[in-house]
């Protein structure tokens, strides 16, 4: 009986083309991962595309191998074929053209003629005949990749690879290995017990990004040996890490650093640093020269500084209506989007954002003391 990791190499080998895709979120570990699947898939000479629904801080993942390959639409993944019999007549011209919005075939015969039960149609098969979906909790989180051709990731294989205890598991196979901390160490694994001589330095370079985006630069609680030694081999193998810290947490902008500044200075605490949060006005953005953009790493910063934070919530007045609008992140345990499901909630389960037609004082108040009462029923 084949292990997963044969089958899943068993069906690269018979797909004619492939989709690799990820989360709409765009979490550095799923975007480098993805990245380094996209290379090796590659090397093997295998046709592949990736795509995942746009996503403006994706950006700060352009410096890693191959990022300009990925698209953010699925275009022409299924083709309309329309079918004439010419047992009783042939062709002589074929021409078309586009009348309000219908397309009309003209088609000539060279002798006899044709009727209605000559022309068939039917959908063709779908450009891709295998996808990878890597380090994504469920299909719905694709966003537009899924939404838009629902059908596809039904009819198709998934292969689905990831770490997280919260996956759905909708792969026809699932690769879960709860112990990694990052699916870029599933992918080392995966990658070298296939072959090993595969993983070259931009290969290598993608997983060290993945496990070092994961850890915000080896500085979580969850490293464990397994990772940093695997960290250690990529490195070894040419993973390029000063550049990968370099780009992803020593390029801080003097505007983001400000914006930083403001953060701290109306930081609050409450339940023992387990729910830490601060407030930002659109003057902060204003004066600041930043946007909402840029809130993702001011929370990766507030991750990382206060590591016995659970919950961490950043409340803002943004736009030109000055709408109240909060970004939250939980650690893994804890489901964002149940915690603030009052709200409409759109995102993951770990990151989502939230809209509160308030002044932000207000707004600040009742979303802050629904929090709390939530985590009290959660015991945390």
């Amino acid at each position: 009986m084949l292990t997963q990791e044969q089958q899943i190499f068993e069906q690269i080998k018979k797909a004619k083309s492939v989709l690799i895709t990820f989360g709409k979120t765009w979490n550095g570990d799923a975007v480098a991962s993805s990245l380094a699947f996209y290379l090796l898939l590659k090397k093997l000479g295998k046709s592949v595309e990736i795509a995942a629904e746009n996503f403006d801080q994706g950006k700060s993942y352009s410096f890693l191998p191959a990022y300009e390959a990925i698209r953010h639409s699925l275009d022409n993944l299924r083709k309309f074929i329309v079918s004439l019999d010419i047992t009783n007549a042939k062709v002589g011209a074929i021409k078309y053209k586009v009348e309000e919005n219908v397309l009309n075939f003209i088609i000539s015969p060279k002798e006899g003629f044709f009727t209605h039960d000559d022309i068939k149609s039917r959908s063709g098969d779908f450009k891709y005949d295998l996808v990878i979906v890597l380090d994504t909790p469920d299909l719905e989180s694709l966003g537009e990749i899924y939404d838009k051709d629902t059908e596809f990731f039904y009819q198709v294989p998934v292969i689905n690879i990831a770490h997280s205890s919260n996956n759905e598991e909708f792969g026809q196979i699932n690769l879960i290995e709860l112990t990694a901390i990052a699916t870029a160490e599933i992918l080392f694994n995966l990658f070298s017990g296939y072959s090993r001589d595969l993983i070259d330095e931009d290969i290598a370079t993608c997983l060290l990004a993945g496990i070092i985006s994961k850890t915000r630069s080896f500085k979580t609680q969850n490293i464990t040996p397994q990772s940093l030694s695997i960290s250690s081999e990529l490195i070894s193998l040419g993973a390029r890490r000063e550049e990968i810290v370099n780009q992803l947490y020593r390029s801080r902008s003097l505007d983001v650093l400000k914006l930083w500044g403001r953060v701290l200075a109306r930081l609050t605490a409450a339940m023992d640093n387990s729910l830490v949060w601060s407030v930002l006005t659109e003057m902060d953005f204003q004066k600041t020269n930043t946007g909402e953009n840029d809130l993702p790493e001011v929370i990766d910063e507030l991750i990382i500084n206060i590591p016995q934070a659970k919950i961490v919530l950043l409340i803002y007045e943004y736009g030109a209506e000055k709408n109240t609008q909060a970004m939250i992140y939980s650690i893994k345990n804890i489901n964002s989007l149940n915690l603030v499901k009052k709200f409409s909630p759109v995102g993951t389960k770990n990151f989502v954002r939230i809209n509160i037609p308030k002044p932000v004082s207000e707004a600040e108040k009742e979303i802050v003391d629904h929090i709390k009462e939530n985590l009290n029923k959660l015991s945390i």
